[in-house]
């Protein structure tokens, strides 16, 4: 069975929009945090805007690690795209938690989520995230999109926390089960 992981990069008081994000220098321990996730993964499941954002600059990149990211399969949940240009891909046809439910249920590597919040709450809402990787920045920004849904606490144990020379902390996360 294949786990479920949600990587973002995120502020102290949890907005993970990049762009709001506190300036830090991307450093070999965040590399070496970011090749690990890829070596661990098997596929990525990605919402239409995340999708043509990588779409739009990944298969320019080139050397080793990109090369492996973009032969990666994409599963991408989207109701308005009609065709991925990006391969290995395609569009999840059930509803997403659904669709999830059964990719996990499927052999190939762990299944990454890149950004795409909207993907990540849901799916963090229907207890289908096995693990949350976040790259917390040195800063609060105040206000933004958080990744957590506000409607309902989400009770976290902490696997690993890794505090990085240039102020980042990489954490990871279980999700606990409810109940």
């Amino acid at each position: 069975m294949r786990k479920l992981v949600v990587t973002e990069f995120i502020s102290v008081d949890g907005i993970a929009e990049v762009e709001k994000l506190p300036n830090v220098t991307w450093n070999d321990e965040m590399n070496a945090f970011k090749e690990d996730e890829l070596a661990d993964s098997g596929a990525m499941l990605l919402g239409r805007t995340t999708y043509e954002i990588f779409a739009g600059s990944w298969p320019s990149e080139t050397g080793d690690f990109a090369d492996r990211f973009n032969a990666l399969s994409k599963y991408v949940a989207s109701t308005s795209l009609q065709a991925l240009d990006w391969q290995p891909a395609q569009l999840l046809a059930a509803p997403l938690p659904e669709a999830v439910a059964s990719l996990k249920q499927t052999n190939g590597g762990n299944i990454y989520v890149h950004g795409s919040l909207s993907i990540a709450r849901q799916l963090l809402s229907h207890g289908l995230v096995d693990r949350l990787r976040l790259l917390v920045y040195p800063g609060a920004v105040g206000q933004g999109k958080p990744l957590f849904p506000s409607e309902e606490p989400v009770a976290l144990e902490l696997i690993s926390a890794v505090p990085f020379s240039n102020g980042v902390v990489a954490l990871e996360y279980a999700p606990v089960a409810k109940g």
